[in-house]
């Protein structure tokens, strides 16, 4: 695990900047997906007429956009992770924050759409072995820096 710990405030203080991040990403993915699609139908299509003379120019601007699509999606990850946290799943936007949990190296576990962390899970376990945070604040109204 990395140098850095998170409590479950400084995690939630760069949730805005981490749920922004990931929406960019998933939205290029989405892109991405598409012009993969398009650019398999297209080769489809061209060995289906026996090698029939394509459309370079359509292909070489698909290919091109879903290099671009591809280089801002890494990219997009590396600033989330640049920021010590760590995406475990881009499609169901899960996010872990490394930090200490009743004295052990755990993470702190967040996915797109809740309001705040309210769950935590060891460095074996993955989305599906976490627990709940017990401090008393569960029930507390989201932070949420504007």
């Amino acid at each position: 695990m990395g140098e850095r710990h998170f409590s479950r405030h400084e995690a939630e203080e760069l949730l805005p900047l981490i749920e922004a991040f990931l929406v960019e990403a998933r939205g290029e993915k989405k892109k991405l997906e598409v012009l993969r699609e398009e650019l398999a139908l297209a080769s489809a299509r061209i060995m289906a007429l026996g090698g029939s003379l394509p459309p370079f120019a359509e292909l070489a601007k698909k290919k091109e956009a879903s290099e671009r699509a591809t280089a801002r999606i890494t990219e997009t990850i590396a600033r989330i992770q640049e920021n010590g946290c760590v995406v475990k799943d881009l499609d169901e936007g899960l996010v872990d924050f490394p930090s200490l949990i009743e004295g052990r190296e755990a993470f702190l576990c967040w996915k797109l759409g809740e309001n705040r962390i309210g769950w935590w899970h060891g460095l074996e376990e993955g989305f599906a072995g976490r627990k709940p945070l017990d401090d008393g604040k569960s029930n507390e109204p989201p932070r949420r820096v504007q």
